[in-house]
């Protein structure tokens, strides 16, 4: 792969998750403004991982047999960026969840297609990838700055707003415009046999006999749940407890991300895998006991050391559970149980997570005289996650049992 080549790859994940990182942080502030409830909320936002579950489908039976890979990025995106305008213009909760969910249909598959034109152009993808995807963690930060710098200059905060929606829908139509330029990336599936329990990762499923793993598994699954809390309720929490330039604060979490991921071969070594998931699952805990007991004022740091706390929770679960996945699966499995640990966290996880948190969320909300939302109880609502997480701790650390010689450093 030639340095144009790597710029063009980079430009193109910097944009992909620049547009996510745009709407997906400040949503819930934003329809939390237009008066839906909790409910309304998490289904909402349940519309990320309806995308999720469909997006393997779709990529699986049209992208990769009848369309190159950048034609389809570029399609995509355009017919996005349209969708997600359209978006700001709706207002009542029925109307913005269909909406909402003819978008994410359309984004979410996008996120594994710039991945296959990337690794198509790679001869050397574990060296080469990890360079090109850094650019989308900071494409999400350069999100949250982008919103914080523009509330700044308008001198009004624009979280509660529509327009970092409008921001996303003008990125997302360049990036469309854009993938039209990226190198050619041929449809590799074209002719083979379309098998729908493949393309879930479902026919990895005979793998969950094995306790550890199907504990792996379920408990990705489970500790989507807490995730979705911290996903969907943070920015409008710290709005609601008037924390300034909340969307660029939040950023810190990218860049624990980015430190911890680079520092994971360190501790692999270390640690191992049980005691890696563990940290990372205590991580989750503290997180939303420091939440809970945080304030916008004498108290920040506490929440300001929990949106840090982002990089452990995260890479030491996720990242290391994916790799768990990758190594405890054989070869001819490995594609499948990628997919299945997708399907369980980003599809099924994160559906059963924010209609959870919905409910959670409107249970503690505190509303006028007039029907509109004023503030919630978020101690209570950060409490709940805490105990879900304290939950799957347990779980890990009776049922899961790998031993450390099955266990490989990540590459």
């Amino acid at each position: 792969m030639n340095r144009r080549i790597q710029v063009q790859l980079s430009v193109m994940m910097f944009l992909q998750f620049f547009v996510w990182g745009c709407w997906y942080v400040t949503m819930g502030t934003y329809i939390t403004k237009l008066g839906f409830n909790g409910t309304q909320f998490g289904n909402a936002y349940s519309t990320t991982a309806i995308g999720a579950i469909i997006a393997p489908l779709l990529v699986g039976t049209i992208a990769d047999r009848f369309f190159e890979g950048q034609r389809l990025l570029g399609i995509l995106h355009l017919l996005g960026g349209l969708l997600l305008y359209w978006v700001t213009t709706v207002t009542d909760p029925s109307g913005f969840f269909w909406v909402m969910l003819l978008y994410c249909v359309c984004y979410m598959p996008t996120l594994a297609i710039a991945n296959a034109i990337a690794f198509n152009q790679m001869h050397n993808p574990q060296e080469q990838f990890p360079q090109v995807r850094v650019l989308g963690t900071i494409g999400w930060i350069a999100a949250g700055f982008t919103i914080a710098g523009t509330s700044y200059l308008i001198k009004q905060n624009i979280e509660p707003t529509n327009i970092p929606f409008k921001i996303g829908a003008a990125v997302s139509i360049l990036l469309g415009l854009y993938a039209f330029t990226l190198p050619k990336t041929p449809p590799k599936g074209k002719g083979e046999k379309v098998s729908i329990t493949a393309l879930l990762g479902l026919d990895a499923i005979g793998l969950m006999k094995k306790r550890s793993f199907a504990v792996m598994i379920l408990g990705s699954l489970l500790i989507c749940i807490p995730l979705t809390f911290y996903y969907n309720s943070t920015n409008l929490f710290l709005n609601e407890s008037n924390v300034t330039a909340a969307a660029g604060i939040m950023t810190l979490g990218q860049w624990s991300e980015i430190l911890f991921l680079l520092l994971m071969p360190l501790f692999f070594k270390r640690l191992g895998v049980k005691k890696m998931i563990l940290i990372g699952v205590v991580a989750w805990i503290i997180r939303y006991l420091l939440f809970a007991y945080g304030n916008g004022d004498s108290l920040i740091w506490m929440l300001y050391l929990a949106i840090i706390l982002h990089g452990v929770c995260f890479d030491f679960f996720f990242v290391t559970g994916q790799i768990y996945v990758e190594n405890a699966a054989p070869e001819q499995k490995r594609a499948s149980a990628q997919g299945l640990i997708t399907l369980a966290t980003y599809g099924v996880g994160m559906y059963i997570g924010s209609r959870v948190q919905g409910l959670i969320q409107q249970k503690n909300e505190f509303v006028d005289a007039t029907g509109q939302i004023t503030n919630h109880d978020w101690y209570h609502i950060w409490i709940f996650p805490a105990i879900l997480a304290a939950i799957v701790m347990v779980i890990f650390a009776i049922f899961f049992n790998e031993k450390a010689n099955a266990q490989k450093e990540p590459a």
